[in-house]
């Protein structure tokens, strides 16, 4: 259920195919009966319960359709155990129509007429960019729609890849742990072009106090998105790829040279930051897993502040490098995630960058790893807390560590009792459970020992999965970050 709900959330097509006891018994509480289309409806895009074999090949062909179409989400199949074992000649249609079910694909000529004319008048103009630009395959078309009319672009978690992060007009994430410059500039645009982002409220902050001076024009294959939380000025319902392409053509070559200039000030004054001292550092670990693997790994995240240092400090060369459970925040979603893109990319290095307690929910999947032969780097971001919950609870519940302590009994925690990872074992020992699992073990404790382990473990996992096991300070905190109810112009820089 968690995973179809993270689906959801996250736009993903999943088909998901249940057993069901058999057609006769549905309703009379039979042995392991339980009413999946019924708990899984508020959380797929479309479920069937199938009660006649002879509908098996056209619900198939519609799941697959509807879970790959508009925007894409996941589709559960039920199938009785009487359907099961019945008989059918199966027929695969190549074309289908669904008279309830047409996702609009073009844009409105006119709403697109009208997003040009904005983006013309606009002095300071900013794409705001989401997962959906990725799964629509529109990053060439935002690249050259951003590049004709000289507007910067910022992205979501969801989007880390959808545009070259070394290009002059990548101002890079926004959000409550984006950066400074994005943050502030989506203060001070004049327009927003919100394409395949929904306005979630990881990235608006205050609603009453977001970007208070822009109009908005806002791209989705959704119209349910469609100024649910944010006015569109300029909505328009279709296909990113056809609807980028579209606005890019009907624009003239535009310069908005000072508003970019005036970006990258802010961001020169204003960095990611982190102090590049002797500590041992989450920030310079991923730094160096992307300086050494150039920008190119497959990367998996969990949920919590390992998944924010990895959206800040692992800017992906291109899409569908990133995954990552945004919508949900799944916790335990990276490492098996990582094994699928293991599974369909063998070829390519595949990490998960994850938490202590993120890894610990799906932990077992190292015997999958191992069996199947599909060997991930796994880097734990070891803080003995549930570590982004102990940053709202040491900012905001004045230091009241209750159930966010991995090593404490009773999960309670102050800063004075708090384990000193040099002193206080971490159970499990994620070295011994990672060779119990036939996998290599790394534990990394100081600065000096990061970039060395790193290059072996990126030579051993060409061979088998490897878990590095960085233990960081518990005290180490994700910044920038916006306070829940705060305006994005109110963002915490560091805690100097």
């Amino acid at each position: 259920m968690t995973g179809l709900a993270t689906a959801h959330m996250d736009s993903i097509p999943v088909i998901a195919i249940t057993g069901q006891v058999r057609t006769e018994a549905i309703g009379s509480d039979a042995f392991q009966e339980a009413d999946a289309t019924g708990i899984t409806r508020p959380i797929t895009k479309h479920n069937y319960l199938v009660k006649d074999v002879r509908d098996l090949s056209r619900v198939l062909r519609e799941a697959f359709y509807i879970a790959t179409t508009g925007r894409p989400g996941p589709v559960l199949i039920d199938v009785p155990v009487d359907v099961q074992r019945a008989k059918t000649d199966f027929k695969w249609s190549d074309t289908i129509e669904m008279r309830s079910y047409k996702p609009t694909v073009r844009g409105h000529p006119l709403q697109i007429k009208k997003a040009a004319e904005l983006i013309k008048e606009a002095k300071r103009p900013l794409l705001y960019v989401g997962g959906g630009t990725v799964y629509a395959g529109a990053c060439a078309e935002l690249k050259k729609l951003a590049e004709k009319g000289n507007i910067p672009v910022a992205w979501t978690l969801m989007a880390n890849g959808a545009f070259p992060p070394g290009h002059v007009l990548a101002m890079g994430p926004l959000g409550m742990h984006g950066k400074y410059c994005t943050n502030m500039a989506m203060q001070k645009a004049d327009l927003l072009i919100a394409a395949g982002s929904r306005f979630d409220d990881r990235v608006t902050g205050m609603l009453s106090k977001f970007s208070p001076h822009s109009k908005k024009i806002h791209i989705d294959i959704d119209p349910s998105n469609i100024s649910k939380t944010v006015h569109a000025h300029c909505p328009i319902i279709g296909d990113l790829r056809q609807v980028l392409a579209e606005i890019g053509e009907a624009i003239p070559k535009l310069d908005h040279a000072e508003w970019v200039k005036e970006i990258l000030d802010m961001d020169k004054k204003n960095p990611l930051p982190y102090k590049d001292d002797a500590v041992l550092r989450p920030q310079y670990v991923i730094q160096e897993l992307h300086r050494l693997t150039r920008g190119d790994a497959i990367i998996a995240t969990g949920v919590g502040q390992h998944q924010m240092w990895a959206m800040q400090w692992y800017p992906c060369n291109g899409p569908r490098q990133f995954l990552t459970s945004g919508g949900l925040g799944t916790m335990g979603y990276g490492f098996p995630a990582a094994l699928g893109a293991k599974f369909a990319f063998p070829e390519k290095t595949v990490a998960c960058i994850d938490g202590d307690g993120s890894f610990q929910m799906t932990a077992s999947e190292l015997t999958t790893s191992t069996i199947e032969k599909r060997p991930v780097l796994v880097l734990i971001i070891n803080n003995y807390f549930l570590g982004m919950v102990r940053q709202w609870q040491e900012l905001f519940y004045k230091e009241r560590f209750s159930s966010s302590c991995l090593t404490a009994e009773g999960g309670k925690a102050s800063k004075e009792t708090q384990p000193d990872p040099a002193k206080v074992p971490y159970i499990p020992d994620f070295v011994k459970l990672a060779e119990a699992h036939g996998a290599l073990g790394i534990r990394v404790l100081e600065k000096n020992q990061v970039t060395s382990s790193l290059e072996r473990a990126l030579e051993e996992v060409k061979r088998r999965t490897v878990v590095m096991d960085v233990v960081i300070d518990p005290a180490e905190k994700v910044f920038p970050m916006v306070p829940a109810g705060a305006g994005l112009d109110e963002i915490i820089v560091d805690m100097a």
